[in-house]
């Protein structure tokens, strides 16, 4: 090999199929991100979307990031993390909310709508059925891009946040029922599970979604004998193969139902429904005939339970006793373990912002995945998700159609 003449050096062809030193591609430039992360007031809302290690990477990639103090302390990391990270840290909600993009877990509250200046892009949870008419007037006069995590698709047409956070309530559910199982007040004194000699607890699980695959593979690897109702039997062999057992499954007849109910130790319900109120498919009659100290884990409570004697509690008192069975009604479970769930929504969000910033901005990514703009609810002040206009009874516009007009 030897120098060309503008210096650099001339590999000949055998030597370029020698190992080269590595090249690190460097990344174009887009557009550089303000995005702000609000501390949650919601009750009990424990978890952030977008943990240190992810901000780093946003802010070596040229973005910012501010973050309210103490955003991130209910899921045990510190200011410090967010600082050495390279966040800036504000004292108030208000400078938060006045940044390009708001990144939060929970749904906006109406207060925290005063704060925002307008015009700009706010990343949420939705809850649809928890807010009212004059909500969504005081987001369109504020002008404001929502976007609902809830919503978002991927090109399989599933819902990825809502997958991850389905996934770690099915685990988390089967955790808190062999910790009650084995509560000298509230359970047994039981293991969940089974060794030689000692016959497994039963785990009887309603709902064949991704809430009951995950509860059904923690309770197995517990060892526990597991039953699976659901009235679909296509998601009943789904669930089976991507288990690669064979458990027990049934559809939900009432007889059937009701011998399980007998001999079960847990109950956990993970029915979801795809309007607002989830079925109420175990009566108290049914509760009624459980075994003494049975645990029931409601996932389903978040709609109203699938149980007839679940009502809400709370983190702070998650349990009470009727008939002898022991229920935990918590919504909202993932924020039991609120880092954890904050890592799992921020592996996506994290990813999505370095994008849109490649791209250009959030809207551009919208522009070219059409599954992420399906969680797009409202535009540049206009409400473009149909569902909500028919529900709420407020003007609707066709979201390509704006887009070809804003550009």
């Amino acid at each position: 090999m030897g120098p060309q003449s503008n210096g650099y050096v001339n590999y000949s062809a055998r030597e370029s199929l020698m190992p080269q030193e590595e090249k690190l591609e460097t990344r174009k430039w887009g557009k550089s991100l303000k995005i702000g992360l609000p501390k949650e007031s919601s009750f009990q809302e424990r978890r952030i979307s977008l943990i240190p290690h992810a901000i780093k990477t946003l802010v070596d990639n040229g973005h910012e990031v501010v973050v309210e103090r103490g955003a991130g302390e209910a899921a045990h990391f510190a200011d410090r993390d967010f600082s050495e990270a390279g966040a800036t840290l504000v004292s108030t909600a208000e400078e938060v909310f006045k940044t390009d993009i708001i990144l939060k877990v929970a749904p906006i509250s109406m207060s925290e709508i005063q704060l925002l200046r307008g015009n700009q892009i706010l990343l949420s949870a939705l809850h649809l059925g928890s807010h009212s008419k004059e909500y969504f007037r005081k987001l369109v006069m504020k002008k404001m891009t929502a976007i609902a995590f809830e919503s978002i698709k991927d090109k399989t047409n599933a819902a990825p946040v809502v997958r991850s956070i389905s996934e770690i309530a099915g685990t988390t559910s089967i955790h808190i029922a062999s910790e009650y199982l084995s509560h000298p007040e509230y359970g047994t004194g039981r293991m969940l599970g089974g060794f030689t000699g000692i016959a497994p607890s039963e785990v009887l699980i309603l709902g064949a979604g991704t809430v009951g695959e995950y509860a059904a593979r923690t309770a197995l690897g517990l060892g526990a004998f597991v039953k699976v109702f659901d009235n679909s039997i296509y998601k009943l062999r789904q669930l089976q193969s991507r288990l690669h057992q064979n458990i027990y499954t049934s559809t939900i007849q009432t007889s059937e139902l009701i011998n399980s109910l007998k001999t079960a130790d847990v109950l956990i319900c993970a029915v979801h429904s795809k309007h607002q109120r989830a079925p109420i498919l175990v009566t108290e009659e049914m509760v009624a005939q459980m075994k003494e100290g049975a645990i029931i884990v409601d996932v389903s409570i978040d709609q109203g339970g699938c149980v007839e004697t679940s009502h809400i509690t709370t983190h702070s008192d998650p349990v009470f006793r009727k008939h002898g069975v022991t229920h935990y009604c918590v919504p909202n479970i993932a924020s039991r373990v609120p880092q954890t769930a904050s890592v799992a929504i921020s592996n996506f969000f994290a990813p999505v912002l370095l994008k849109a910033g490649e791209l250009g901005g959030l809207e551009k990514l919208w522009e070219a995945d059409y599954f992420f703009r399906q969680g797009v609810y409202l535009f540049n002040g206009i409400l473009v998700n149909k569902f909500i206009s028919e529900y709420y009874d407020l003007p609707f516009q066709d979201i390509d159609l704006l887009m070809a007009a804003f550009k």
